[in-house]
């Protein structure tokens, strides 16, 4: 019996259809095991086949890729990969799929002869042996609430903040960060920076569609923004982020250094900085993704006296990230997605000082 992952791909072109599958079989560990031009054929092939991943186009007739994921979560739980279109009209129908329960998604290549061919099929592959191990998580999970557009404070202060939160997160973080930035309030005491794994050109699309959700700002980073109090900066794909504390204001700056752990952005280059600036100030936070990226920068927040969190197991979709900074025994608080809002609430709290922190830990 083959140990193959079976994949069932989903597209309306016939270019896709042809196109995918021979990008696939540069892996002898997978197998392409049928394909479908739109939703409904897609649904028949779950049931005949049995795939163990679906690639999936969000564009299609009859049955869009959207409805069809949502039949696969129902009824199937079957790991999803999004193919899209780097666009504004794609980029923003990943993200809603995402929020529905895909595993994750890439950029649809434009032609056969792509600049970028081998880089695609790299990720594609990489990301569909991940998608064949994560559970199915998608029915357990926290739902995304409904809530009319957040109310955002007038005036956002230039004050200090009280703490500084830094986020590495990869494979479902864009479910995870959403969930976790529309639960704080608009007064959030603290400044957040974020490091998403995500494709260049993705991340300042995914920053306005989380903005308009929260009640804190969200912007994608450039160099020079302040760290401020009710503010989350993203990095954007394909750049370094780091802080920097000057004289009258502390600031990110973006890099264009070379890859680490296989990232850029890397959460370890993230947190180093932050270590190195704001010492115990820090809040380093880990959640959902593959690999140990950000594991070796938490151990840095730790040791300069910061508090460190890392996500649970059973609210990852992929538990790799967070197990290695736990294994290492650099995260001092293990937190479910649900509580991780409540989390940084308490912990950004300025009447909350570190020793009560430390003993908080110890009850």
């Amino acid at each position: 019996m083959s140990n193959r992952i079976r994949v069932l791909v989903v597209d309306d072109s016939a270019l896709m259809r042809k196109l995918i599958p021979q990008i696939l079989a540069r892996d002898n560990t997978i197998e392409v095991v049928g394909t479908a031009m739109d939703g409904a054929f897609g649904l028949r092939k779950i049931e005949d086949l049995r795939p163990d991943v679906v690639t999936l186009d969000l564009e299609m007739p009859r049955m869009d890729g959207m409805e069809m994921l949502r039949q696969i979560t129902r009824k199937h739980g079957l790991p999803v990969i999004i193919v899209s279109a780097l666009s504004t009209e794609g980029a923003s129908a990943t993200f809603k799929a995402l929020a529905l329960g895909a595993v994750d998604f890439v950029a649809k290549p434009r032609d056969a002869v792509s600049a970028h061919m081998d880089e695609i099929a790299q990720d594609l592959i990489r990301k569909i042996k991940i998608a064949s191990k994560t559970k199915a998580k998608n029915a357990a999970r926290p739902a995304l609430l409904d809530r009319p557009k957040p109310q955002k404070p007038a005036n956002r202060t230039r004050r200090e903040p009280t703490k500084i939160v830094v986020i590495g997160v990869s494979t479902g973080g864009p479910y995870a960060l959403q969930y976790v930035l529309s639960q704080l309030p608009g007064d959030f005491p603290g400044s957040i920076v974020i490091v998403q794994h995500m494709p260049e050109g993705f991340t300042e699309l995914f920053s306005r569609r989380l903005n308009e959700c929260c009640a804190i700002d969200v912007k994608e980073a450039q160099s020079g923004d302040l760290l401020l109090p009710g503010r989350a900066l993203i990095c954007p794909g394909d750049r370094h982020i780091k802080l920097r504390r000057m004289p009258l204001a502390n600031t990110v700056v973006l890099s264009d250094e070379e890859r680490v752990n296989g990232h850029r952005p890397s959460a370890d280059v993230l947190f180093r900085s932050a270590a190195l600036e704001f010492g115990s100030r820090t809040i380093g936070v880990i959640m959902t993704g593959m690999g140990d990226d950000g594991a070796a920068g938490m151990g840095m927040i730790k040791h300069a006296g910061g508090m460190t969190i890392a996500q649970t197991e059973d609210s990852c979709v992929v538990f790799g990230m967070p197990k290695a900074a736990i294994e290492r025994g650099f995260a001092l608080r293990v937190v479910s997605l649900e509580m991780m809002a409540n989390a940084l609430v308490n912990h950004c709290n300025p009447e909350r000082s570190t020793k009560e922190e430390r003993v908080h830990l110890q009850l």
